[in-house]
């Protein structure tokens, strides 16, 4: 059985990369550290670039900047054996062209695969390839958010789409992308989507009906990001939908309603080359780091995780303080 672990944004800047200065590079791990070691692939959303380069994008709407210094950060994304980063979000350009090639760059020495941002709309819009215990898994990735970060032909960006089967563009771009990605012929292939705006507990028709679109082109796991709060989780086919998996470690502001702070470590089970189960390990960002979910903590996000998914017909197994969901 190989373990796949998806997480969502995982933002290292402005009070972790302070904090970062002063604890191990494993520190942001907080007590989940052995438990990422034990996956046999580890894939997030980098939510900041990686660099000590560049100047802030300067935008009336762009109040946050975030980036973290490479000499800790890539030793951490190291520690627990990161494979893939997600780039196609609203934050991989806060510090402009310099710092977004700082970041491919580094990632590339550390040989940490990428994909949804690059030197071109081609580059941006590039699959990514990992093997992991034997399994060869694709990445697409694409974002909505942020149009000034977008790719040009000859520009640097991030591969933006607006996510709605009606427009040409997306299905053209998003299909095109897949095609080569199943070119390839890999065992999973995973479109990882940074979607819709914050603090969104649902997704919107527009998005699951491009959830269906996806499984029809043979994705087999979606992993969306961009909400801060995990969102439910639906089985399209046999496609995998995890429609946001929320803040896996951030400095952010908490809502007390909506526990940003909360979320799940997302852990797909696969055997003889199909999708075996979903295990979703309760976690909980404090003191900058992230960590098992205490047990108060556990209990709000099962309770929540239940009732979103249930409204798809999505029904969790209880084990232990974890879901489970058998596919």
């Amino acid at each position: 059985m190989t373990r796949l672990g998806f997480a969502g944004d995982v933002m290292l800047g402005r009070l972790i990369d302070e904090r970062q200065r002063e604890r191990s590079v494993s520190g942001i791990w907080g007590n989940m550290e052995d438990t990422l070691r034990e996956l046999d692939g580890f894939f997030i959303n980098l939510e900041c670039c990686l660099s000590a380069r560049g100047t802030p994008w300067t935008d009336t709407y762009r109040p946050f900047h975030f980036r973290a210094d490479p000499d800790w950060a890539v030793p951490a994304l190291e520690s627990v054996g990161v494979d893939w980063v997600n780039l196609a979000n609203n934050h991989i350009l806060d510090y402009g062209p310099d710092a977004l090639a700082d970041t491919i760059g580094y990632l590339d020495d550390a040989g940490i695969a990428h994909s949804g941002a690059g030197e071109t709309l081609e580059a941006a819009c590039a699959p990514a390839f990992v093997t992991v215990d034997g399994l060869d898994i694709a990445f697409v990735s694409f974002t909505d958010n942020t149009s000034e970060f977008e790719a040009g032909p000859d520009e640097p960006g991030t591969a933006y789409v607006d996510f709605d089967v009606t427009h040409p563009q997306a299905v053209r771009l998003v299909g095109n992308s897949i095609g080569r990605a199943r070119d390839a012929d890999p065992d999973l292939l995973v479109a990882s989507l940074h979607w819709g705006p914050n603090m969104r507990t649902e997704p919107t028709v527009e998005f699951r009906e491009f959830a269906r679109w996806l499984a029809e082109e043979g994705v087999d796991v979606v992993h969306g990001h961009s909400a801060h709060v995990f969102q439910g989780v639906e089985v399209v086919d046999e496609t995998l939908v995890c429609y946001d998996t929320g803040d896996f470690v951030d400095d952010y502001a908490t809502d007390s309603e909506q526990h940003n702070d909360r979320s799940f470590l997302f852990e797909v089970g696969v055997a003889d080359g199909e999708l075996s189960d979903l295990r979703l390990r309760p976690t909980e960002i404090y003191d900058l780091a992230v960590h098992e979910a205490e047990h108060y903590a556990g209990t709000w996000s099962v309770q929540q995780m239940d009732a979103l998914s249930s409204a798809f017909g999505t029904e969790f197994q209880r084990e232990d303080d974890d879901l489970l969901l058998p596919l």
